[in-house]
């Protein structure tokens, strides 16, 4: 009969904050939470299955704190930087129309419909790297016809891109 050798491992507490949740320094800007160098109080299951694991928060250590209040002007310069490149790709995409082809009947309702996902691979093909989750749509696109969506590459940085959604042509 063997026996299992059971090693004791020490779990550190988590920073308590005044409202019982996790205090994290904010490594990245989070959506809806907060923006980078930000000390916030979340829940101790988000700080644990996200925030953490991600790489986005890290805890509010007087350390860490001291550290982003050092390096707050270099971290403002990078922001600036970045979010200049990203209205210099907005500009480029508000100048692009896609072309999507799909199937249609003789009316011009499409049998499927475009969505998000084939309007990011379009735009992956023309060498731009925006995922299905910055596209953003009022509903799938169920006709032929021009549309305007909206391209969120930050969150303070949105651009129109024109889409054409044409029938496919049959190769018979």
């Amino acid at each position: 009969m063997t026996k299992t050798i059971r090693k004791k491992v020490k779990y550190t507490r988590l920073p308590k904050g005044p409202n019982g949740g996790v205090q994290l320094l904010l490594i990245h800007s989070v959506a809806g939470l907060g923006d980078q160098g930000e000390v916030v109080e979340v829940k101790p299951g988000f700080a644990n299955n996200f925030l953490l694991p991600q790489g986005l928060g890290t805890f509010a250590t007087e350390h860490h704190v001291r550290m982003v209040e050092k390096h707050k002007s270099k971290l403002a310069e990078i922001d600036k930087a970045r979010l200049v490149s990203y209205r210099n790709i907005a500009k480029e995409l508000g100048q692009q129309s896609l072309t999507i082809e799909a199937n249609a009947n003789d009316e011009g309702h499409l049998y499927g419909s475009v969505a998000a996902a084939e309007i990011s691979v379009e735009l992956k093909r023309s060498g731009y790297a925006v995922g299905a989750d910055q596209v953003i749509l009022e509903g799938p696109l169920k006709e032929l016809g021009l549309y305007t969506v909206k391209v969120r590459l930050h969150e303070k940085v949105e651009t129109d891109v024109k889409v054409w959604v044409v029938p496919s042509v049959d190769d018979k």
